[in-house]
C-alpha cells in the first residue's frame, strides 16, 4: 500500500500490451491484412517470445519470407483493456538484387547432387520446388591418380535429365588429395576445359561459378593453392568465379585463394570405430575446430548432411560402407550398423556455427539430393534446417 493509504493503480504488464508490428517483406503478395486466424494466435503469445514466433505465424499465413520484423508495445491508452488490439503494418515490399534474389529474408537454399548420373526425377523435382531450392552443386567428375601417377578424370557425370529450370548449376569437381602431391602442371587448364565442354554438350547455360572439393593437407597445400590460383585466373576470363569446400580441420589453416568457401559440417567422427555412434555429425566432435571459425578470412556458406551410412563390421573391425546390399560379402556373425544424423544433431550444429559466425548461413546447402535422403525426414524438418537462421 502507498503511504497515503490509497490503493496503488496497477500498471499493465508489458506482456499484456498490444503490439504494432512493422515489417519489410520480400513478397509483394503480402500486401494484405494479417489474417484473423494469425491475429488470434499471435495475441496469446508471451511478449518475450513475440518477435520470433510472430514472424513464424505470419510467414506461415503468407508463405513469404520477411526481411525485418520490429515490434512496438503500446502503453498508456490501453490500461484496463480486456481484449487485445493487434495492428499489423506491412511496409512496402521490395526485392533486393544484392540479396541474391531473396530480399535478404533468409539464406539461399541449395543442394549438392553427388552421383554419376544426373537424373532429376519427379521426387527430386518436387523437393526442389517445395523447398524453394535455388542452386545445385553438381558433381561433374573426380580427379584421381592414373596408372602413371598423373592426374586424370574419373567417374564423369552422365546427364539423363537437365537441372530444373530456374535453378542455378555450380559444376563441382572432387580432387583426390594424392593428386596434389605430384606434378599438377596444366591441370587447371584441363579441368576448366572439361567443365566447359560438358556444359556445352549438355546445354548447361548461365554457369557463374565452379567449385573444387579436396581434402588438402599442409603437405599438399602449396600445389593445391597454386592450382586454384591458375584455375581462378582462367575461369575469370570466362566470367566464372571459383569456390572451394572447407573441411573442419582446414579452418585453422590459411584459406584457399578463391572467392568463397563452403564449410562442410559433416564427417566429424570416426566411422571405422563401431563404438562411434555419430560419425556423420556430432557437434561435440566439431566444437574444437569451430574455435577458428570466427576469424576465418573467407566468405562462407555451410553444408549440412541429410544422408546415412550402412557400415559393415566383422569381429568389431571396420570392413566398409555398404551403398547397396551386394556391395560387400556379408558373413555369419558380421554386423551392419546404420548411422544417421538426427534433425536435432543438424540444428545443434547450425546453432554452433551461427553463434560463431552468422554470415556462414547466407546460404544453406543440404548434402545431398538423393531419393532416400529427401524422404528421410518430414517436410517440416527440412524447413527447420533451411530456416535454422531463425531458430
Amino acid at each position: 500500500m502507498p503511504k497515503d493509504g490509497k490503493s496503488e493503480r496497477k500498471r499493465p504488464s508489458i506482456a499484456t500490451l498490444p503490439l504494432v508490428v512493422c515489417m519489410t517483406v520480400s513478397n509483394a503478395s503480402a500486401h494484405r491484412t494479417v489474417p484473423r486466424k494469425a491475429r488470434r494466435r499471435i495475441r496469446h503469445l508471451p511478449f518475450a517470445a513475440t518477435g520470433k514466433r510472430v514472424r513464424r505465424e505470419i510467414r506461415a499465413e503468407f508463405g513469404g519470407n520477411y526481411c525485418k520484423c520490429h515490434f512496438f508495445p503500446l502503453s498508456s491508452q490501453v490500461e484496463g483493456m480486456r481484449n487485445f488490439v493487434f495492428t499489423a503494418c506491412l511496409a512496402a515490399a521490395t526485392l533486393l538484387s544484392a540479396c541474391g534474389g531473396n530480399g535478404g529474408a533468409g539464406p539461399r537454399r541449395a543442394v549438392y547432387y553427388w552421383s554419376t548420373v544426373l537424373d532429376v526425377d519427379t521426387a527430386k523435382a518436387a523437393f526442389i520446388k517445395a523447398h524453394g531450392v535455388e542452386r545445385m552443386y553438381v558433381r561433374y567428375f573426380d580427379v584421381v591418380e592414373g596408372d602413371d601417377g598423373s592426374p586424370r578424370p574419373n567417374a564423369t557425370l552422365r546427364f539423363k535429365t537437365a537441372v530444373p529450370e530456374g535453378v542455378e548449376t555450380v559444376p563441382t569437381v572432387y580432387i583426390v588429395n594424392d593428386c596434389m602431391a605430384g606434378d599438377t602442371t596444366g591441370l587447371a587448364e584441363r579441368v576448366l576445359r572439361r567443365i566447359m565442354q560438358m556444359n556445352e554438350t549438355n546445354g548447361v547455360d548461365g554457369v557463374r561459378e565452379i567449385q573444387t572439393d579436396c581434402d588438402w593437407t599442409r603437405r599438399t597445400r602449396g600445389r593445391y593453392f597454386g592450382f586454384l590460383k591458375t584455375l581462378a585466373r582462367l575461369a575469370g576470363q570466362e566470367g566464372i568465379s571459383v569456390s572451394a569446400t572447407i573441411r573442419l580441420h582446414q579452418l585453422s589453416e590459411a584459406p584457399p585463394p578463391v572467392e568463397r568457401g563452403v564449410l562442410m559440417m559433416y564427417n566429424t567422427g570416426d566411422f571405422t570405430d563401431i563404438d562411434c555412434q555419430k560419425p556423420i555429425l556430432d557437434v561435440r566432435d566439431a566444437a574444437p575446430y569451430l574455435r577458428s571459425l570466427a576469424r576465418y578470412r573467407l566468405p562462407l556458406s555451410t553444408a549440412y548432411p541429410i544422408y546415412s551410412w550402412r557400415i559393415l563390421f566383422r569381429g568389431g573391425k571396420y570392413v566398409g560402407i555398404m551403398h547397396r546390399d551386394d556391395d560387400l560379402p556379408v558373413l555369419e556373425g558380421d554386423s551392419i550398423v546404420t548411422r544417421t544424423p538426427s534433425v536435432e544433431d543438424i540444428l545443434d550444429a547450425a546453432l554452433a556455427v551461427a553463434s560463431r559466425r552468422n554470415d556462414a548461413h547466407d546460404e544453406i546447402i543440404l548434402f545431398d539430393l538423393g531419393n532416400r535422403n529427401i524422404t528421410r525426414y518430414d517436410y517440416e524438418d527440412y524447413e527447420k534446417i533451411y530456416n535454422c537462421h531463425d531458430n
